[in-house]
């Protein structure tokens, strides 16, 4: 199958299940990277699941790309522009919407996976728009609430479920902000899992066979 021209680059590894409509698995890449980063996963998950890696939409220099920016100057710091970040969160829920048009996907199995920024962005279409997604797996991140939909703790989100992981010796994200994640869930009445491995800012073998494991056991 061929990849089609819809609103934002990305490859696809098509499903072999026997059904019309297959469970479709977004891939989100971290700052900086492209779609063929986490595209690496896809030999290994499973052949039930239609796989989309996502480019994000803004370019960097000299190359990779961003959700959104993240700025470093004297006065502010490390800052995020969140604008930026809330843009990239619709056009994600715009292009599920395209993809699942395109590739005939079956809209009532959508899957998100992410990395770091990638993960980010996940929370925040999870959590603004539970009744589009039924699986996470949110790999190095935190939920940043200041990207979230308005009136969230409203919606229902009982029907999703949300795996979580983190390195304890992550440089990028500590790993204090993702401790955090599992009371935001509970809170919203979200079924989590929160997993810790002993690695930086990067998936360790036994978090990819734990979270495999984890998304083939609710697809």
């Amino acid at each position: 199958m061929q990849t089609k021209t819809l609103s934002l680059e990305h490859l696809i590894r098509p499903s072999s299940a026997n059904t019309q409509k297959p469970p479709a698995l977004f891939l989100f890449h971290g700052y900086g990277s492209n779609e063929e980063d986490l595209f690496s996963f896809a030999p290994e998950l499973t052949e039930k699941l239609f796989i989309i890696s996502v480019r994000a939409p803004y370019p960097m220099q000299p190359f990779g790309n961003a959700w959104y920016a993240i700025n470093f100057d004297a006065t502010n710091g490390k800052w995020s522009d969140e604008e930026q970040a809330i843009e990239s969160r619709d056009k994600i829920v715009s292009f599920i919407d395209e993809a699942c048009e395109a590739y005939n996907l079956d809209k009532t199995n959508i899957n998100l996976l992410g990395f770091s920024q990638g993960t980010i962005l996940s929370y925040a279409v999870a959590l603004s728009y539970p009744e589009r997604i039924k699986n996470v797996v949110a790999l190095s991140g935190y939920i940043n609430k200041n990207i979230l939909g308005e009136n969230i703790d409203k919606k229902d989100h009982s029907e999703l479920n949300i795996y979580t992981s983190h390195g304890t010796v992550d440089q990028v994200i500590p790993v204090a902000w993702a401790q955090n994640t599992p009371k935001i869930l509970e809170d919203l009445h979200i079924k989590n899992t929160y997993e810790e491995f002993h690695v930086g800012h990067g998936v360790a073998p036994q978090n990819f066979y734990s979270f495999k494991k984890w998304l083939e056991e609710r697809i």
